[in-house]
């Protein structure tokens, strides 16, 4: 089974009436926008054999997709500090959803891949679940990061020696939190004047001849370079390059996809817009379509021969943007907010401080 670079935005609780109106409509956009492009490049991966052009796009999508979504994680981590409601969300909402959806993938993907005796291992993350392992670890980190000099380069750094070693291993695919690592950081290091000075027309306008050179430079990279190097799960060894060479790809794999971040942010829309409050259920699509990608491969959905045909990859990519809509909207978040969004308040201490203010407060 494919482990493929996907991604999610980084885990929110569904706000009240009140706190609604505090949020900001350009990133639920930017994030709802962000989880179609991951059903749309799971949905197109079967295709890809078939079809250079969907390879490119594949390609291109890989490049700034996951990107996107690791420095909007870590723009919200800014005011992380290690406080005992930021812990408590750490565990409710990044650790018990991997802790279920690892156990479900490994149950469902037993049936689908035909491997009835692939173990449930928590230390190894399986396809999805990689994700929400590394933001955990980066969020812990991120004090650290505010409070060193140079964080960008040094993140860079650790990123480029990570490509190194092949011997890093798959425990909580540490190879990937590490080379994404940059992403995050510099996340935590843009303020909201960034995505305004990326959000200008000059911008918007500029970002369609670089998203078409992007796509011709993709075309022609498609026979010629492994799609993996976008994944940054394997070190340059494991992809058949000399030891070095994933110190040199890694800067500038980091220019390429930031120039199609601000691309991409460009394009999103800043005004509240039907799919804005499908922002904040990015989380539930990304886990949830999972399932059903595997599904399709099992059930040969992709067998039909007008599959290989100009309108499959149009088709599926419709039909991933809808399932993946659908699982982002409210009657799925509340159908499984037990599972991806747990209170579990029998688990935490009452915080002193809250207790103090609850006090204070009164009754009533």
């Amino acid at each position: 089974m494919p482990n493929h670079t996907v991604t999610a935005p980084a885990p929110v609780t569904a706000p009240s009436p009140a706190l609604s109106k505090q949020r900001d409509a350009f990133f639920d956009n930017a994030k709802y926008a962000a989880i179609v492009l991951v059903a749309v490049g799971h949905a197109w991966e079967p295709l890809r054999d078939g079809s250079r052009t969907v390879s490119a796009l594949y390609m291109l999508v890989y490049a700034f997709h996951m990107p996107a979504f690791i420095v909007i994680s870590g723009y919200f981590s800014r005011s992380f500090d290690g406080r005992p409601q930021q812990l408590r969300r750490l565990v409710t909402g990044l650790v018990v959803p991997y802790v279920v959806f690892e156990t479900a993938y490994t149950l469902f993907t037993r049936w689908t891949d035909q491997e009835p005796d692939r173990p449930i291992s928590l230390l190894d993350p399986l396809y999805l679940t990689w994700f929400l392992a590394s933001l955990f670890l980066w969020r812990l980190s991120a004090p650290l990061w505010r409070r060193v000099r140079m964080p960008l380069p040094l993140a860079l750094v650790v990123a480029m020696l990570a490509t190194l070693s092949p011997s890093i291993g798959n425990d909580l695919d540490l190879q990937r939190t590490l080379q994404f690592l940059p992403y995050f950081v510099l996340g935590l290091l843009l303020r909201p004047e960034h995505f305004r000075m990326v959000r200008r027309r000059a911008v918007r306008i500029a970002a369609v001849p670089v998203f078409v050179a992007a796509f011709v430079v993709a075309y022609w990279a498609v026979p010629r370079m492994a799609g993996a190097w976008f994944y940054h799960r394997d070190s340059a060894e494991e992809l058949g390059a000399p030891q070095w060479y994933g110190a040199v790809m890694t800067p500038v794999l980091f220019a390429c996809s930031l120039v199609l971040v601000a691309c991409f942010l460009a394009w999103v829309p800043g005004r509240r817009m039907w799919c804005t409050a499908l922002g904040v259920g990015t989380l539930y699509g990304y886990l949830l379509h999972g399932f059903v990608a595997q599904s399709a491969n099992y059930f040969g959905w992709y067998d039909p021969a007008w599959m290989q045909q100009p309108l499959g990859p149009v088709v599926v990519a419709v039909a991933a943007a809808v399932v993946v809509t659908v699982l982002c909207t409210s009657p799925v978040r509340r159908a499984l907010r037990f599972v991806v969004e747990p209170e579990m308040r029998w688990l935490f201490r009452r915080d002193a401080t809250q207790e103090a203010r609850d006090r204070a407060a009164g009754p009533g």
